[in-house]
Formats: structure tokens, C-alpha cells, sequence
């Protein structure tokens, strides 16, 4: 059906705008993998299950928001609402890129369970069937991404969903859009035989002169008058061709939800604030002149080398991305709360990693485990709360998916890791659960974890472990801080707490050797 509407749309070319407004009017089946019921949009309203609407915005760092302590006000917005919010300060992702961290939230188990360790990797098989989706099978369960790898970790869970939305639909437009949708089975292969054929070299010329010719000329017809709004460049995910404004993706879900049937579960995981940092106009040099100075730290084993000026030059692109990001939060949230949607939706907004600039790194793809990679905002929205409330023991993305099933009702499976938050939990929050960090990423869906970067936080204190790092020199590496008195990580105290330092390790090195015993020849 998806294909019939994307041959359709290219014989009678329709703007992309007037596409994305009939996207919202036309049936599910249409614009996904199922047909929509016929039912009224509020016919399997379930006594009591309430609406679970959970927003990602990817690379979002706790330590870039200003209700998390950072100097500058980058989401006034989420500042706003959050007045009205549960607020979790020391919050950790499952691990520091997409793949893994995204299936953490979802699978509501860690890296070393649900084996989502490399790059565009999936989770092992019985995790495609113990998901979030699968979780509420009496809600309709609907998905929409921009990035890449988490998608296919939605197509993985895919069956689990009613409507699952096809990635580059709320892109511009392009034929790279209609030749992966065309070539699902072949993305990988069929994008790099199509971006040969369509690129212009700089001499002036492709493989394929008719079809680098025809991709222009729409490209220039999807971004006319776009230009002047993103000095930097239109925001996209890897090529030109993939480029994408987040008002199209907002406004898409905040036309939607009020039409689907009740009770909903619903997953928007927006790239926004990931790079490329291309803000709108209306941030554009925001925090240029504003006078912040980033604490100074010193290099790590891990560095990138990249300078301090370099680093600060993309913290205040990222800074001023994030207002872009905000803004667009904060006018879907208003839209649905004037939809009336709100009086029956738990809002989960969070990430699924952070981002860092500093100690000579840039961005995410780094094997430090430092705050700002890992510790990432979170923040619960339930119907009727006018009261903020804060909470500051350590949490982990493996919390989300059975404290949503808690609160409306619904059973937790016994394969979830995760904990129900507090103030939802029976009990108070527990000051020395253990949160684990996992990044994993060179190794094999099956094997044992032989190069890993860890981390175990407990209370104030957080332990790294590195080992497996031959190319760095590091055959094994601990590190221990009070993230509480020092949470910019300057000062490492395992030579005055080895006792702490010893007793965490421990209880790491045994969560590991339980990870890796299925896997041990």
C-alpha cells in the first residue's frame, strides 16, 4: 500500500506540504503497515488505561538544560512545563549511541541483555516479542522516527504496532526517499548504487546524468525558501538528500494522535539536537557573545583530540539547536493539550544518549562513559498534575517502560530490568540501586563482552571500568568520582575510597560474568 502511494504521489507530483497535510486525513493504512480500525477515534477507551505518549530527542544532554543546572537558558519551554512535571535529575541512558540506548527504552532491559551493542545492530530474537509495543497490546501502538538506526529497531518490533510511520515520509522530498522505500529489503546497497548514479561531482558530473539532473531540480523544489531559515544548512541525517525540517514531524503527530483510536501508545523519537547542529534563524549565533566559559578540563585516555576552540565552536551550535528543539516541544505539547488529549496522556519526554564537549572529544561516538554522554534528562507529564516534583536518586531509560505500564494498569512482564519510578512506586526511592551503563560496540551479536566500557552508579559515587582497549594501551582501567560534590568528574578518589571502589567493582564484574555466561563457549 506504502508503495502504491509513493508511485501515486510521483505520477501526480503533489507538494510535499499539501502530502503531509492528507497524511493526517487519510486512513493509517496509507501512510503505514496496517489499516486504521473503523472505529470512533474514542470507542476502545479502556476503563482506567490511560493514553502513554513517550518523545525522544536524540544526543540530549541533561548537562545542556538549564533545569538541570546549565547556565544557559537553551529550553525555556521545557522550563515552563516543567513546573507541572515529575523532574528526574540523575537520569542515565543504557548506553552512549542510539542503537543501544534506544533499545534499553524500549526492551526495558540493558545493552548485555537485549544484545543491541554495534551500530545499526538489532535486538537478539526474543526481545522482537518483549518490547514496549508488545507490552500494551490493548493500546494502539504507533512509531515514528528520524533516525536511521532506531528505526530499524522499530521495524524489528514492527508486528508488535498498528501503525508504524515510514521514516522518510515527514522528510523533504527527494528520490532518495522513493528508492530506500522502494528497496527496503536492499536500503543499504540500493542507497549507495542510487547516491553514485545522483551526485554531482565537483567536475559537474555523475554516473547518471538523467537522475542527478532529476534529483536536483527536486531537491530545489523541497527546500525553496527554506534556505533563508537554517543558516547552517537544513538539518538533516547524513546526505543533503535526507534533509528534514522538525516542524513537518511535529505537526504531522500533533494533527494525528487526536484522530487514532484510545488508549494510545505512541513513540516519537525526533533527531533534534544530534548533528549536524542546524538551527533555525530564529537561534542562529543566540549564545555566540553571551559571555559562558565551559569548565576547563583536561584531556582524557579517550581523546579525540579535537581543540578547545573546535569544542566550543559545536557546543554553541548544539546550545542553540536545542532551542529549535524546545520551541517545537513546546508547541506540540500546547497543541495536544488543546486537543484535549492531555487529560488522558502520561507524557514521557527523554533520550536516548547525551553528547559531550569536552576532555578533547566531540559528539557521542567515544568510548568514555563521562556525565554528559550518559546522564540525560526525563522528565513524566501525568494527567491532572499542576505540581512539579523532583526527584534526585539515580534512574536509569530501563525504569520508563514499567513505570508506564504501572500507571496505567497494565501487568509488568517478568523479563523487565527496570524498576517503577518513584513517586509511582509502592516503595520510596531506593538511594543504592545500581545503574549500569554499557557500551559495547565492537562486539558480535552472540559473543562474550571481551572490550567494554562501563559504568555503575550508586548513590553519589560512579565507577568506570575500561578494559579490552589495545589500541589506547588500556588492558583494564578504574575510575571512581563523587558525582554528587563533583559532578563535572574532575577529581577521581580511588585512592582514598578503594574500599567503595572495590566493593562497586565487584558487583560489576559479577553483573558482567552473569551478562556473558550465555554466551561462553
Amino acid at each position: 500500500m506504502a508503495l502504491a502511494l509513493q508511485s501515486m504521489e510521483m505520477m501526480n507530483k503533489p507538494n510535499r506540504r499539501d502530502f503531509l497535510k492528507l497524511a493526517g486525513l487519510v486512513p493509517a493504512g496509507m501512510m503505514a503497515s496496517r489499516l486504521l480500525p473503523s472505529l470512533d477515534a474514542r470507542s476502545l477507551q479502556q476503563g482506567g488505561a490511560g493514553n502513554v505518549l513517550v518523545i525522544v530527542f536524540d544526543a540530549w544532554s541533561a548537562y545542556h538544560v538549564s533545569n538541570y543546572g546549565y547556565p544557559r537558558e537553551t529550553m525555556p519551554n521545557l522550563a515552563r512545563l516543567a513546573q507541572r512535571a515529575v523532574v528526574y535529575h540523575n537520569h542515565y541512558a543504557g548506553g552512549n549511541f542510539t542503537t543501544p540506548g534506544t533499545a534499553s527504552l524500549l526492551t526495558g532491559t540493558l545493552p548485555w541483555t537485549h544484545r543491541a551493542l554495534q551500530p545499526n545492530g538489532t535486538v537478539i530474537e526474543p526481545y522482537v516479542t518483549r518490547n514496549i509495543f508488545s507490552a500494551f497490546p490493548n493500546h494502539y501502538r504507533i512509531a515514528y522516527t528520524h533516525n536511521p538506526w532506531a528505526n530499524k529497531l522499530l521495524e524489528q518490533f514492527d508486528s508488535q504496532m498498528k501503525e508504524l510511520v515510514p521514516r522518510l515520509s515527514l522528510f523533504l522530498e527527494s528520490y532518495d526517499r522513493y528508492i530506500r522505500s522502494a528497496f527496503k529489503k536492499d536500503e543499504d546497497i540500493a542507497s549507495v548504487s542510487w547516491v553514485r548514479n545522483v551526485n554531482i561531482a565537483e567536475q559537474g558530473y555523475a554516473y547518471s546524468l538523467l537522475f542527478s539532473h532529476l534529483n536536483e531540480a527536486i531537491r530545489e523544489r523541497s527546500i525553496r525558501g527554506l534556505e533563508k531559515s537554517f543558516p547552517r544548512g537544513i538539518p538533516s541525517i547524513g546526505t543533503a538528500e535526507n534533509s528534514f525540517i522538525l516542524e513537518d514531524a511535529t505537526n504531522w503527530v500533533g494533527n494525528r494522535l487526536p484522530k487514532i483510536p484510545q488508549p494510545f501508545l505512541g513513540y516519537f523519537h525526533f533527531l533534534p539536537p544530534h548533528g549536524p547542529y542546524r538551527t533555525s534563524q530564529d537561534f542562529y549565533n543566540r549564545f555566540a557573545q553571551d559571555g559562558y566559559k565551559p569548565v576547563d578540563k583536561p584531556e582524557d585516555v579517550f581523546t579525540q583530540k579535537v581543540s578547545k576552540a573546535e569544542l566550543f565552536r559545536k557546543r554553541n551550535e548544539y546550545d542553540e539547536f536545542l532551542l529549535y528543539a524546545d520551541r517545537e516541544f513546546g508547541r506540540l505539547f500546547d497543541q495536544l493539550e488543546a486537543s484535549g488529549l492531555m487529560d488522558n496522556t502520561w507524557v514521557v519526554i527523554t533520550s536516548d544518549h547525551g553528547e559531550m564537549f569536552e576532555r578533547g572529544i566531540d559528539g557521542h561516538s567515544v568510548d568514555a562513559l563521562y556525565e554528559p554522554v550518559i546522564r540525560i534528562p526525563l522528565m513524566i507529564f501525568e494527567p491532572g498534575r499542576v505540581q512539579g516534583m523532583d526527584i534526585h536518586t539515580p534512574t536509569s531509560a530501563i525504569d520508563i517502560l514499567p513505570t508506564m505500564l504501572h500507571v496505567t494498569g497494565q501487568p509488568v512482564p517478568d523479563w523487565v530490568e527496570g524498576t517503577v519510578l518513584a513517586p509511582y512506586a509502592v516503595s520510596g526511592p531506593d538511594p543504592n540501586r545500581s545503574v549500569f551503563v554499557v557500551r559495547a560496540n565492537k562486539t558480535g551479536y552472540r559473543d562474550p563482552i571481551t572490550r567494554t566500557s562501563l559504568t555503575l552508579t550508586q548513590g553519589r559515587y560512579k565507577l568506570h571500568y575500561y578494559f579490552g582497549y589495545e589500541e589506547r594501551n588500556i588492558d583494564e582501567l578504574v575510575k571512581l568520582y563523587d558525582v554528587e560534590a563533583d559532578p563535572e568528574e574532575l577529581t577521581d578518589i580511588i585512592s582514598t575510597q578503594k574500599g567503595i571502589a572495590d566493593r562497586l567493582l565487584a558487583e560489576l564484574m559479577a553483573k558482567l560474568d552473569e551478562a556473558n555466561k550465555p554466551y561462553l563457549s
